[in-house]
């Protein structure tokens, strides 16, 4: 089990390559919360995730033998940008290995750090396991994800830097995929503080440690579905299980629509664009997946900002359904003229504003002198989205709605 000089030796080693990312108190999400939030940015570090700290130290501890066979790892697209660029800094020829389905921008990214991409695998786990392949047949070292104490160390330079830039923290979230990050980031705040808490967050569809820790032991995920691609891991490391066990006071998990608000909100008010895996220790704050006092000193660690544009814009859109600031409806109109103004009239009175209109009427669904529409509405909050609806009822519309607000509790 690594130990609080592993983490002191990494820092060492990785700090002419990582960057000492900043810790930001939010005025937004302390008001939100009625905690004490700071942020840790770690979306700001070189290749936009922490990942590079625990690729550093594990490169630069590689025997010279080692270096010049060169390294090969498996990874989502954090990893994969750390080995590569630490590869790089060090002269080390280094071939990654990543799901087929691996952001664009993430494969792009680790190609221009100087690394050999190959694509194999529906997630982490297969790629992996031909990334073991590559290592066998070609005689690389495997530089793994997570589950790896050098890697662990490297990754715990965060927690250095958190207790080190706020000694009063109380409350540090982190989160899991394989276990890497919290192992590192809980042997360093626990050596400044045992009482400091530790959280973990994962994600719904990837919670292999929060199971694991109910059953006492790892255990391994059929699949993964979620957003947060940075932690979509079926199987907590063998090396991490026992540090989080001992180390981490509790793991809760969000889900997909949570972690898109959280993500959301970072970008909309907080004007910082981070993954889903970042996102999901605020969210957990956001949601009260745990218990805190008023204005407790809360620290969610936003560890990575590499985003699929693509996912960014359906994660946007679902943020806004989600808090009733887009809707889209569903009615069917008599085909005569005026009668597609008389619901516009309505929806403007309502003060919601008109995104898009589609007016069909070819649906063999309807009656022949019947035109289906569908409205994109622009809103302002669930209870702007129930008045809209209620008065469109209220004038004889019989509408249906196709997506919505989140029900509120």
């Amino acid at each position: 089990m690594i130990e609080i000089d592993d983490v002191l030796d990494a820092r060492e080693r990785v700090a002419n390559v990582a960057r000492h990312t900043p810790l930001d108190y939010s005025n937004t999400f302390s008001r939100m919360t009625g905690a004490e939030v700071h942020l840790k940015l770690e979306c700001f570090q070189r290749t936009g995730a922490f990942k590079i700290r625990g690729a550093t130290n594990r490169i630069r501890t590689l025997s010279e033998a080692e270096r010049d066979a060169g390294v090969v790892t498996a990874s989502a697209g954090n990893h994969a940008q750390g080995v590569a660029l630490a590869a790089s800094r060090s002269g080390v020829d280094a071939k990654v290995v990543m799901p087929e389905a691996a952001p664009i921008s993430k494969i792009k990214a680790t190609r221009s750090y100087g690394a050999e991409v190959v694509l194999h695998g529906v997630d982490y786990d297969a790629a992996q396991t031909h990334a073991h392949e590559l290592e066998e047949s070609e005689g690389r070292t495997y530089v793994h994800a997570f589950d790896d104490e050098h890697v662990m160390a490297g990754q715990g330079t965060i927690g250095l830097e958190i207790v080190e830039d706020l000694p009063e923290v109380e409350t540090v979230v982190v989160p899991i995929g394989g276990g890497g990050l919290i192992s590192g980031v809980a042997t360093a705040v626990k050596a400044h503080d045992p009482d400091v808490r530790v959280v973990g967050v994962q994600a719904e569809g990837a919670s292999a440690a929060a199971q694991s820790l109910q059953k006492g032991e790892p255990r391994s995920l059929d699949s993964v579905d979620t957003i947060a691609d940075g932690i979509a891991v079926r199987r907590v490391g063998e090396k991490t299980f026992p540090v989080i066990r001992e180390r981490v006071d509790e793991v809760v998990t969000v889900s997909d629509d949570e972690i898109a608000t959280a993500l959301m909100l970072l970008l909309e008010r907080g004007k910082t664009l981070v993954e889903g895996a970042g996102a999901a220790p605020l969210a957990a704050l956001l949601e009260g997946k745990f218990v805190y006092e008023p204005d407790e000193v809360v620290v969610p660690a936003l560890c990575g900002g590499n985003i699929d544009l693509n996912l960014l814009t359906t994660v946007i859109m679902r943020g806004l359904v989600d808090q009733g600031r887009y809707v889209k409806l569903r009615t069917v109109l008599k085909d005569r003229p005026g009668a597609l103004d008389d619901l516009v009239d309505v929806v403007a009175e309502e003060r919601a504003n008109i995104y898009a209109i589609q007016h069909d009427r070819t649906n063999r669904d309807i009656a022949m002198n019947a035109a289906e529409v569908e409205l994109d509405l622009e809103t302002r909050g669930p209870e702007h989205v129930d008045a809209l609806i209620d008065r469109i009822r209220e004038e004889g519309f019989d509408v249906t709605v196709l997506n919505g607000p989140r029900p509120r509790s």
